[in-house]
């Protein structure tokens, strides 16, 4: 009977282990705020889904969800965390169902100095890059005087992201 018992709690153990590795990521709330108005902005509905998901490929402390309406895949949402001078900032690059990029968005900037990589102006020169057209930084993406370094960090993440999402692809998890 002890053994019973014993072979009991560790199938329940490995269920819960199973349950957890299988579970949507969750974003904090600040930011899944943000996130979500982000969505309704760009893809001009209130009425949306997101679904998570997990792999190996996606970077510990980035998530990526499927966003879908009743109808309909709209495209991925990859939000994740760049460096900034002595801080991180955290980001949003929406990605379509082409893999190509929709619009970037930068959602919490912790620094007074190099705000200027939030301006979408600056940010709309990602748009349609995708993983045959990676973005370069002093090449097809402007340099930013006074923010330098929080720009070639946007640069590199974004090219991050085309990775990733290309991975995810090629895993079919998209």
């Amino acid at each position: 009977m002890h053994q019973e018992n014993k072979r009991t709690t560790l199938l329940c153990i490995a269920f819960t282990f199973l349950l957890l590795a299988f579970t949507t990521p969750q974003l904090p709330e600040k930011l899944q705020k943000k996130v979500d108005a982000a969505i309704s902005f760009a893809y001009g509905t209130e009425s949306f889904s997101l679904n998570g998901i997990t792999s190996d490929v996606i970077p510990p402390k980035d998530y990526v969800f499927k966003i879908n309406t009743d109808a309909e895949l709209l495209g991925y949402a990859y939000v994740g965390q760049a460096n900034s001078m002595k801080n991180v900032f955290d980001y949003v690059v929406f990605v379509n169902k082409d893999l190509s990029i929709k619009k970037t968005k930068v959602l919490i900037y912790r620094e007074d100095h190099g705000r200027q990589i939030g301006a979408q102006r600056w940010l709309k020169q990602f748009i349609g890059l995708s993983v045959n057209k990676k973005p370069v930084y002093g090449e097809n993406v402007d340099a930013i005087s006074g923010a330098t370094i929080s720009a070639k960090s946007m640069t590199i993440a974004v090219k991050d992201v085309l990775e990733t999402i290309q991975k995810l692809n090629n895993k079919k998890l998209l």
